[in-house]
């Protein structure tokens, strides 16, 4: 059964549209910066026979409102403990991945009582201990034909072997109907994360997942969280890109829901 979209508003009144499906223990899934919760079609499924899933679409993204102002990474976790009162969720677990990781640390950072286990994918602390992207990739994204910036995106997510054989949907490329004042404020929110000095306060038990090939977040980065939050694990996937949870999915899903269940 597909997941059923509600709606409810943030702290500041901006509408927030989130889609809840399966059943059991809560279960929040954060997409990527500029990506709406279509992100995770495809991989959400792998834990409705045991979760309640929920997503959301961030603000500026898919249903959510809109508004031309700034944003951030600890503002988008804020955002995602307003779906979870609507919801009536005391705790859940939650997997963020890309910057859906950077918002999965504020969010564990700041409303500890919420966030039972944390699972972060493809991301990074942030700031100055980050290891980040090389300047051929910053390039490569920034590249004024469109056509061929997306197709550096795609390649940055996933393999040439695993592209020849898979031709679509690309759900993980960005929201198409995202205006620019969004895009703006998603790509300052992800710059300006820098979770580093709270990192250690962390109390949820977590585990960190991330590509081996990935070079859109270096997968140094992985060691860098692991060694930082309390008691936490890093499994580095080899011969995965940014996209691991796609392209890897049987082993990478296997990994999540051992580690919620466990």
């Amino acid at each position: 059964m597909p997941a059923v979209q509600e709606r409810t508003r943030a702290a500041d009144g901006t509408e927030l549209a989130f889609q809840v499906g399966g059943r059991g223990r809560s279960l929040v899934l954060l997409a990527g910066q500029d990506n709406n919760h279509h992100w995770w079609d495809g991989v959400r499924e792998d834990f409705e026979h045991a979760h309640r899933t929920i997503t959301l679409d961030y603000r500026g993204t898919g249903a959510s409102g809109k508004p031309d102002e700034p944003c951030s990474t600890a503002g988008f976790a804020d955002d995602v403990i307003a779906v979870l009162d609507a919801l009536g969720i005391d705790s859940a677990d939650v997997y963020g991945t890309s910057m859906g990781g950077r918002t999965a640390q504020w969010l564990a950072i700041n409303h500890p009582a919420r966030v039972r286990r944390l699972v972060l994918g493809c991301t990074s602390p942030g700031g100055p201990h980050a290891v980040e992207r090389d300047a051929a990739v910053r390039r490569a994204l920034a590249q004024p034909d469109r056509r061929a910036a997306e197709q550096a995106l795609l390649e940055l997510m996933y393999s040439p072997a695993w592209l020849a054989e898979h031709h679509g949907p690309r759900t993980v490329l960005g929201d198409p109907d995202m205006p620019p004042h969004a895009r703006r404020h998603h790509l300052a929110a992800s710059n300006d994360h820098d979770a580093w000095g709270r990192l250690a306060d962390l109390r949820a038990r977590t585990l960190v997942l991330h590509g081996a090939d990935d070079r859109m977040t270096p997968p140094e980065n992985a060691d860098l969280l692991a060694s930082r939050i309390p008691d936490a694990r890093a499994h580095v996937l080899p011969g995965l890109r940014h996209a691991y949870f796609h392209a890897g999915r049987p082993a990478a899903s296997r990994l999540v829901a051992e580690f919620l269940t466990g």
